[in-house]
């Protein structure tokens, strides 16, 4: 007997010692599986220092001078908020319904494993999910999500090193920060704000429960909770009843809040505010910065916008536009093929077409002189409609606010604003083609006058002929560096503007004149700085570059004040309530297809222009005075809300000395058209009008009246 109990104890020690070896040589063996696994798939797996420098992407956002946020930018809409600032309920919220043991493992949980395993053995499939919090994040940041069995070891050595790296608290930040929630939203700040309008701090435990249930399936789960409120509800109940399941929640709570309807509360989409200004300013980070820096970067962009000026110059611009499309659409008939064009009536019928008005457009621009700093923009009527910016792409004929640049030209050469020229009529003879008679816009003409009534009025023909005695090649190089990009030709109707500019280049070059013949570039953005806070562009320094002595400059802001002055064609702006110190100058092209105004005063300068994208005329008697001048002083009057008012500097070197506006001498006592006017020191007039003496005599031809009459076959006549 006690032979038989020996031999079985020995037989059961025998066996014990098998199994100990047999367990000893299967760990040995998993053992070296792990080692081997590790080996093979250790150089797909992020390095240590990969882990350790997580940069999830970042939206790109664009705000105005004063903080407002204009617009963002982004691959995955998302903002990150740190750990302390997210609901504990949240976080318990989504331990309970993802990985309850997620304090408690090391990045992978065994016995999920092993019953996955087997589930997916006896399914033949990859059908049970196993994946902790640290596994669905090392997904998220390094994997792809395809179901694969290599994909699956990548990802829970992945979840290892994860662990080795981070503290629970850091892989539950990065979690919530890095998960897509459906709807565009990346992590809990932008799903609270897509799904609830609501900031991370102001979410509830029934919201937190919904966005917890989203996770599953975020793609489809955020379509279908806004067209079916029973199954948000389902969802958000099943992460409720799991919450409760684990402790966190007693049984009243639960059952008071799955009774409760879904609240969701989108945002309203918007375009974006100032969308053709932060059009221009994604563009410039995109082509200097990259795709990548622009939509995942995180940048921060100050721009040089000012918001309240922006709304003002949208709404001056919408006003004005709509009531210039509401006379045309009284004046033409809607067959008018001119003013209509013909689109499909329906998608159903073949042939079907409606007739529809084109669109009136218009563009603006205000710039801070000293600066260059762009504070509002408007391209077009509508961003929505067309996202063209006319205020930066399209080059439009100027008209008479090209004249500047030839005044500027000769007053810069030995001419004087007081130097007298005739307003009659005059034949270019141009070889191999017709002989061109250029007329005023009133088609008359006024005589003997000087060059300041002849830009203060407008007269073309005084601008030809000033032209010519320069040579446009000398306009040309003025208006070049003063600020015109485009290509301009050397020929007479150029004095009339019918070469193309841009709008931004015609108001950058205006600020030159109150800059005292300073350039300053125009720009956009204040200062850029990334994620972390450092600045990586900083525009605050001004580059500057003489281009006109002081003197000229203020010679040409003189006269361009003239403009503003009774008779002048920028005078309404006077009667329409801006009053402080300005030049400025009208623009209309032939046929009346595009108005301009371009203005500034010592602090800033503004432009429109009005139109159509095509060569189309507005209407007869539709000037720049009459429908961009109206926009231009509502923008001004607001840009200068809180600037004082301050007159143009006079640079050492000028002197103003009265002068009779018959002779262009320094006048008599007898003299009765006087003007105080503007001189360099060394260019003062030293004879005294001739055509006054005060012995009695007074000569005054005929010819020289304001009522002079062209006889029409003595035109000068000029070989070009």
């Amino acid at each position: 007997m006690n032979i038989a109990v020996k031999n079985q104890k020995s037989k059961k020690d025998r066996i014990k010692r098998s199994m100990l070896i047999l367990g000893g040589l299967i760990c040995i063996f998993v053992l070296i599986v792990i080692i081997r696994t590790y080996n093979i798939y250790q150089k797909d797996l992020p390095s240590f220092e990969k882990l350790h420098n997580i940069e999830p992407a970042l939206k790109t956002k664009i705000y105005a001078s004063d903080g407002t946020l204009l617009q963002e930018y982004f691959n995955e809409n998302r903002v990150l908020t740190p750990y302390d600032q997210i609901p504990p309920f949240m976080i318990d919220m989504l331990m309970a319904v993802e990985d309850r043991k997620f304090m408690d493992h090391w990045g992978l949980h065994p016995k999920r494993i092993i019953k996955a395993l087997l589930v997916d053995i006896i399914n033949w499939d990859i059908a049970e999910g196993a994946s902790t919090i640290t596994q669905q994040l090392a997904r998220m940041l390094f994997l792809n999500r395809r179901e694969t069995i290599e994909r699956k070891i990548k990802e829970a050595l992945t979840a290892i090193k994860l662990e080795r790296t981070y503290s629970k608290q850091e892989i539950l930040q990065m979690y919530l920060n890095q998960y897509f929630f459906g709807r565009r939203a990346y992590g809990i700040a932008a799903a609270s704000r897509t799904y609830f309008n609501k900031s991370v701090g102001e979410l509830s435990v029934s919201d937190c429960a919904l966005l917890v249930g989203l996770l599953k399936a975020p793609g489809r789960y955020s379509v279908r909770i806004f067209e079916d409120p029973e199954f948000a509800k389902r969802i958000r109940n099943q992460s409720l009843y799991l919450y409760h399941d684990w402790g966190k929640m007693s049984r009243e709570e639960y059952d008071s809040l799955k009774i409760l309807p879904v609240e969701l509360n989108p945002p309203v989409e918007e375009a974006g505010r100032a969308p053709y200004f932060t059009e221009e300013v994604r563009k410039y980070i995109l082509n200097k910065y990259g795709h990548e820096t622009l939509y995942s970067g995180g940048l921060t962009v100050i721009t040089t916008l000012n918001w309240k000026l922006q709304q003002v110059t949208d709404s001056a611009v919408k006003e004005r536009v709509d009531s210039i499309q509401a006379r045309l659409e009284r004046i033409y008939d809607i067959k008018n093929p001119t003013y209509t064009y013909a689109i499909p009536d329906s998608v159903d019928s073949l042939g079907d077409t409606v007739r529809v008005y084109k669109q009136i457009q218009a563009a603006a621009i205000t710039i801070e002189n000293e600066s260059g700093n762009i504070l509002a923009m408007v391209g077009g009527k509508s961003f929505e409609s067309t996202k063209f910016n006319r205020a930066v792409q399209s080059e439009l004929q100027p008209g008479s606010a090209f004249k500047p640049f030839v005044y500027t030209a000769a007053m810069d050469n030995g001419y004087h604003p007081s130097d007298i020229f005739y307003d009659n009529s005059i034949k270019l003879e141009i070889p191999g083609t017709r002989d061109w008679r250029p007329h005023n816009f009133d088609d008359k003409f006024m005589g003997e006058m000087t060059l300041r009534d002849g830009l203060k009025m407008s007269r073309n023909l005084i601008a030809i002929k000033l032209l010519l005695k320069i040579k446009p090649e000398q306009a040309i190089f003025y208006a070049h560096k003063m600020g015109i990009t485009s290509d301009l030709k050397p020929v007479a109707s150029l004095a009339m503007g019918t070469e193309v500019v841009r709008l931004i280049d015609l108001v950058s070059a205006y600020t030159v004149f109150p800059n005292g013949g300073i350039k300053v570039p125009y720009k956009y953005i204040l200062k850029i700085t990334d994620r972390y806070g450092n600045v990586i562009e900083d525009n605050t320094v001004v580059p500057k570059e003489e281009v006109l002595s002081a003197r000229t400059a203020y010679i040409m802001v003189n006269m361009m004040q003239s403009v503003m002055e009774r008779g002048g064609t920028g005078q309404s702006a006077r009667w329409r309530g801006f009053t402080r110190p300005a030049g400025g100058k009208t623009g209309t092209s032939d046929n009346f297809c595009d108005n301009w105004f371009i203005g500034y005063t010592p602090q800033i300068t503004s432009g429109v222009w009005v139109g159509f994208d095509e060569k189309l005329s507005i209407g007869k008697n539709q000037t720049g005075a009459t429908n961009a001048l109206p926009i231009w002083v509502k923008m001004m009057i607001a840009a200068h809300d809180t600037l004082p008012i301050v007159d143009f500097e006079i640079p050492d070197g000028i002197e103003f000395v009265d002068i009779c506006l018959e002779s262009g001498k320094l006048a008599s006592d007898c003299c009765e058209k006087i003007r105080n006017e503007v001189y360099r020191t060394e260019n003062v007039p030293q004879e005294i009008c001739p055509l006054h003496p005060c012995s009695g005599f007074r000569i005054s031809p005929a010819s020289k009246t304001d009522n002079y009459t062209d006889p029409g076959d003595t035109s000068d006549v000029y070989h070009f």
